[in-house]
């Protein structure tokens, strides 16, 4: 077998992750690699965690970087914060719903589940019957954005009626952050994490997690060890806390940390309100586009994230074969449903750079043509025009 350097396709990726990265953010990625305890990666890591705390809306000094992907940040919230016994509810209207749960059962937690359906965000009023009818429960752990449907639930509510209860949040916000607002201080947040692979334009790999005082304190005050070595918390500030001095705990990811600074530093020079208001506007436009085609949206209309948005598949269209040669003709990524959605929806992302007029204008574009070629029952030759329209006003 001859095996070369591998130089990928240049696609315009518009499924749910990751998203197109921007130019300056993979410039940053080729910088001069650096040690891990150098003092100036050291000075760069406090930059970036205070703009962390910028994108996250919060003070909170328990703000970082983890080095792995969403999955781990995830992971890091729940094994510092569940311990064997504790009772945790979990509000599920999607695939991620359930790999908390999962977590859960992991850490030796007992899991109650708040189940909304597929495309609704969560009804507060089930998390308030879950909690009156638990009154042990010590954690409540539910998704912001979730990015199996593209529904948005209101965390504010939700993170009121759990400390109404005494209970601590855990909150996912991979999909949300930079596309979407995020206000951990405002809303009382107290343990969330993210991934830096959509909204915010970077590469897959790193998850910023941030938590509150209240957080800290369970952490502190447990009874055994936390499970996983690599996520204890107690371990990874030596790493991450404050000063020169950082105890060495991991090689951390230095070229993908560049990036994620890059990012960071394009996000506040847009603007936080700025970026959430663009990823609102070019959703009306992909939205004005897909429905004069036809198309509709499974999520409703108040509770649609905009920088993702899960559109029905018309009847009797393959759904493979759609992004199959979305792919091939035309080097554009649009994603598929997943679990109970799988076959019946696509997914397609505007997040971070992918979130551009010319990026819905090819996909809207591509997806007529390829849709009434087949002989899909859609309306052709307006499409372009409702998204210009929107886009002008």
């Amino acid at each position: 077998m001859d095996i070369r350097s591998f130089n990928p396709p240049v696609r315009t990726l518009m499924g749910p992750g990751p998203s197109d990265v921007h130019p300056r953010i993979l410039e940053a990625l080729a910088r001069p690699t650096i040690g891990h305890l150098d003092p100036q990666f050291v000075a760069m890591m406090e930059e970036v965690k205070s703009l962390l705390q910028y994108a996250f809306q919060t003070d909170n000094a328990l703000t970082m970087p983890v080095s792995a992907p969403g999955s781990a940040g995830m992971e890091s919230c729940f094994v510092n914060l569940v311990e064997p016994g504790d009772k945790v509810i979990v509000c599920q209207n999607g695939v991620f719903g359930g790999r908390m749960q999962e977590n859960v059962e992991r850490c030796g937690g007992s899991a109650v589940m708040v189940q909304d359906d597929w495309g609704k965000p969560v009804d507060p009023q089930k998390l308030e019957d879950a909690l009156n009818a638990n009154p042990d429960a010590r954690i409540v752990a539910f998704v912001q954005a979730e990015t199996s449907t593209g529904a948005e639930s209101d965390t504010k509510t939700l993170v009121g009626l759990a400390h109404k209860h005494d209970c601590l949040t855990i909150v996912d916000a991979v999909t949300a952050l930079g596309g979407t607002p995020v206000k951990v201080d405002v809303w009382g947040v107290d343990a969330i994490y993210s991934g830096t692979q959509k909204c915010l334009s970077c590469t897959p790999g790193i998850s910023p997690v941030s938590f509150n005082e209240r957080a800290q304190q369970k952490i502190r005050n447990r009874t055994g060890k936390v499970q996983s070595w690599f996520l204890d918390l107690n371990l990874v500030m030596g790493y991450w806390g404050g000063g020169a001095k950082r105890a060495y705990h991991h090689t951390a990811p230095v070229n993908a940390l560049y990036a994620l600074h890059e990012a960071l530093v394009m996000l506040r020079e847009e603007g936080l309100e700025n970026a959430w208001k663009r990823h609102q506007r070019n959703h009306l436009a992909l939205k004005a586009g897909l429905e004069a085609m036809g198309l509709s949206f499974i999520v409703p209309q108040g509770a649609r994230l905009p920088q993702l948005n899960a559109v029905s598949i018309p009847e009797g269209v393959d759904d493979a074969l759609v992004r199959g040669r979305l792919l091939t003709e035309y080097n554009l990524e649009i994603g598929a449903g997943l679990g109970a959605l799988a076959g019946k929806v696509w997914r397609i992302g505007l997040m971070g750079h992918s979130s551009r007029a010319e990026n819905i204008l090819l996909c809207v574009g591509a997806l007529e043509a390829v849709l009434s070629e087949m002989g899909a029952e859609i309306n052709t030759g307006i499409a372009l025009g409702a998204v210009q329209r929107a886009l002008s006003a």
